[in-house]
């Protein structure tokens, strides 16, 4: 098998082997965790979400060689013509997009179902780290040189927010900004742009639709609406700390086989691992995405293209987030704002989008000399 590259000469397609195993590994663990705790949240059946989620596991797995065989040259190349494009998309989601639990999200493509904000995220970052690739160093931190970060960002925050996903369009935003921080910008502009956010807290209040105000007051006290929108992350609670030391057992937790807690197989997934698997299988799980983490940032440092450096380290800090949020919002520690756990929560375009991401990683680990234009 062979892939034509950018120069014409055709090269042979890279062997699994050659690849970074221990990412790989790491990824597949991951995935093979979340169809196990789907599998056990359904009752011990594959159907309806295990089977899925292993389905597109295993094609994630397939894309992600793929991307990896990518000339790294190509993917700087489509960096703004791939942001585009889901930008595109997330207008297409206004004009066109499927409605779903009170929300306008997805994109009906006739042969898939897509969330695009959910690809948007490592575009975004992809396409910052093109734009500081190119800036001068010395023009990272002068008011001129953050016009367009801005704009990348806010443009599609702006969008996702509207569909309505406050979530989402925090994550994107953070994302964004993570890579903003890793480029070198000046600290001040991060501590104006706090001073401005809180300043601007009682004008976003007046924008927000009454469920997500719900959400923020009873994150501030639960008991406020104990059988309405303080009933998720009071049953959430309840499943965590009934896990004990080492959980109740596969299929064997109240909260996921007597129905008790919603969205117990996409966002509050980790709820019902931690009351199956316990304290030990929390810990273990948090472990795994830890390593993943380290790895990228590993590769990121040594990565010789200010591209790279930025595009992986971006990644590596959008999973961490994603990661901190999940788990800190089931635990109460954050208000509800719909953010999945990577690799375990079901949902295909989310997990798909990682793969993507770690994909990008692999191809650009293997060519850390490439020669990229200035």
């Amino acid at each position: 098998m062979s892939y034509q590259s950018r120069s014409g000469r055709m090269g042979q397609l890279v062997s699994i082997g050659t690849l970074n195993m221990p990412m790989i590994s790491m990824t597949l663990i991951l995935g093979l965790i979340g169809v196990m705790v789907l599998y056990s949240v359904a009752g011990g059946d594959f159907s309806p979400w295990a089977w899925r989620h292993a389905t597109r596991l295993a094609l994630g797995l397939i894309l992600m060689y793929v991307i990896a065989n990518l000339d790294l040259r190509t993917i700087f190349n489509f960096a703004y013509p791939i942001y585009a494009g889901i930008f595109i998309l997330l207008i297409a989601v206004e004009i066109f997009g499927d409605t779903g639990m009170g929300a306008q999200r997805w994109l009906d493509l006739g042969f898939v179902t897509l969330q695009p904000s959910e690809f948007m995220r490592f575009a975004l970052i992809m396409a910052l780290a093109r734009y500081y690739h190119t800036l001068h160093r010395d023009d990272v931190s002068r008011p001129t040189g953050l016009l367009a970060p801005i704009a990348l960002i806010g443009l599609p925050a702006l969008l996702v927010f509207a569909q309505p996903d406050l979530g989402t369009a925090l994550m994107l935003a953070i994302s964004g900004l993570g890579v903003v921080f890793l480029a070198g910008v000046s600290m001040r502009f991060f501590i104006a742009g706090i001073a401005l956010a809180i300043a601007a807290v009682p004008v976003v209040w007046n924008y927000l639709f009454e469920y997500q105000k719900e959400r923020v007051l009873v994150f501030l006290d639960p008991e406020r609406d104990p059988l309405g929108a303080g009933y998720h992350i009071i049953q959430s609670k309840i499943g965590i700390g009934s896990g004990g030391f080492f959980g109740k057992g596969l299929a064997q937790g109240t909260q996921s086989q007597l129905k008790f807690l919603p969205e117990r197989h996409t966002d509050f997934v980790f709820a019902i691992y931690a009351e199956e698997l316990g304290f030990v299988g929390s810990l273990l799980l948090i472990f795994l995405f830890a390593v993943l983490i380290f790895l990228m940032f590993n590769i990121a440092s040594q990565m010789r293209h200010r591209f790279s450096q930025l595009t992986i380290s971006g990644f590596a800090f959008a999973l961490s987030i994603y990661v901190i949020v999940n788990l800190a919002m089931v635990m109460g520690l954050a208000p509800v704002v719909g953010v999945p756990l990577p690799f375990i929560s079901y949902g295909g375009t989310s997990l798909l989008a990682f793969m993507v991401g770690l994909g990008i990683i692999l191809a650009m680990e293997r060519q850390p000399m490439a020669d990229l234009p200035k």
